[in-house]
């Protein structure tokens, strides 16, 4: 397999910051990505490598919505206290998120080994791209419809049910190509909720889903697939590298901590394999005349 390198991370990141929230598919996008760069797609590492970058683009999530998590979580605490606080359409809100998240935690556990296995194909996330575009088409018809009919729902009016439509709609995303932010807006937008709300709502769908995949796929991240080709041996430019994966997905603060993650040593074997040549002019450009015999740089 072809080993991952600090450029290949680079072009990863910024695809996935890019593509995340965009009804493209940011897993399909970064499949194609990968096949590009030479990486196994359908290889664990590289599968792990995919959901663990997403945790960057949740972390700028969470710090976004910050307010609106906690008003939610506030709600959601009150009214388990209380029977009058249930009344408030934020631990209505609440429990349409929580319920909305289960159903794709419950398949996606069931379903692993065949959504990183088979599904991980470059026909798969070609088809799933094109179908569910019809899918997004339908939806934007039937919000025009009941935009005109002026029955749409907004944000205090949504319901449990909702939450549960919307949920097991989230579950298409599983297969590469399919956009989780596309699925989830479009099951709003049939539903009946406005753009808006259904916007919000897939919003804070992605949090608890996305998190949990990415710490999920913690135990299948391989180091050894990470490799500081011959050309990258100064340690400014390993921190550039890491530090435009995090903050193209959102993690500023881990952007800046990124310095820390690199160490100079005297002297290091050199990679196994070699990077792919096309990739090897854009290193050496990058790298300039930094680079001295006899010195490396790995992660700590």
């Amino acid at each position: 397999m072809q080993h991952l390198t600090y450029f290949g991370a680079i072009i990863l990141g910024v695809v996935e910051g890019l593509t995340e929230y965009l009804p493209v598919s940011s897993t399909g996008h970064l499949t194609i990505a990968e096949d590009l760069l030479g990486y196994t797609v359908n290889n664990k590492a590289v599968t792990a490598y995919t959901a663990i970058i997403q945790l960057g683009a949740i972390a700028a999530t969470i710090l976004y919505f910050f307010k609106d998590i906690v008003r939610l979580l506030s709600a959601w605490f009150r009214g388990l206290r209380s029977a009058e606080e249930r009344s408030d359409h934020d631990y209505q809100l609440a429990w349409a998120v929580i319920v909305g998240s289960i159903p794709v935690g419950v398949v996606g556990f069931l379903a692993k080994d065949l959504v990183k296995g088979p599904l991980r194909s470059l026909w798969v996330v070609a088809a799933a791209l094109f179908g569910w575009s019809v899918v997004m088409w339908v939806a934007e018809r039937r919000h025009s419809v009941l935009e005109r009919r002026g029955i749409q729902r907004g944000e205090g009016q949504v319901t449990i049910r909702d939450g549960l439509i919307i949920g097991l709609v989230q579950c298409f995303s599983l297969i590469p190509g399919v956009s989780r932010s596309g699925a989830t807006i479009s099951a709003g937008l049939i539903d009946g909720l406005d753009r808006v709300t259904a916007t919000r709502l897939s919003f804070f769908m992605a949090i608890p889903a996305l998190t949990a995949a990415g710490l999920y796929e913690v135990k299948d991240a391989d180091p050894s697939v990470v490799v500081v080709t011959p050309s990258v041996r100064d340690p400014a430019l390993s921190k550039l590298a890491s530090a435009h994966v995090w903050a193209w997905s959102g993690d500023e603060r881990a952007a800046q901590q990124s310095s820390h993650l690199t160490r100079v040593r005297p002297s290091c074997q050199p990679a196994k394999t070699a990077p792919r040549p096309e990739a090897q002019p854009v290193i050496r450009l990058l790298a300039g005349q930094w680079a001295r015999r006899g010195q490396c740089t790995a992660l700590s």
